[in-house]
């Protein structure tokens, strides 16, 4: 099962609990140009330009979190792409994958924007930019 949680609380898991690991499945140009969570692992669920399911995911993950009961939070752009990498853990026997609501953009606004109605950074988490 999935669970689900706002950026807030992600950040406050993390903050709290060490064994927790954060990791961003957004594309290797999202992940750099548009900025991500400080101390996230990145592991693309999909990438650019084909949009592919990354066929390595669940190994990727299992060699970046080994314990299967570890807390693995994920983040995407507004929060669809890591919902099915969490699925996709959890049918994997991950039995902790939770999805960040809101992604690390959010949502989009009146004006087809993103960033200004929630998300990692609209609620100003740690995040940088390579």
């Amino acid at each position: 099962m999935v669970e689900n949680l706002e950026p807030k609380q992600a950040w406050q898991l993390l903050q709290t609990d060490r064994s927790a690991v954060l990791i961003d499945v957004r594309t290797k140009m999202e992940h750099s140009h548009v900025g991500h969570p400080i101390g996230a692992v990145h592991i693309p669920w999909k990438e650019y330009p084909d949009w592919q399911v990354n066929s390595s995911f669940v190994e990727q993950v299992a060699e970046a979190v080994p314990d299967k009961n570890a807390p693995v939070l994920l983040l995407c752009r507004s929060g669809q792409r890591s919902l099915d990498a969490a699925a996709a853990l959890a049918a994997a026997g991950y039995s902790r994958p939770i999805n960040i609501l809101q992604g690390f953009e959010g949502p989009l606004d009146d004006g087809k924007h993103r960033g200004n109605r929630g998300g990692w950074r609209f609620h100003d988490l740690p995040w940088e930019q390579s």
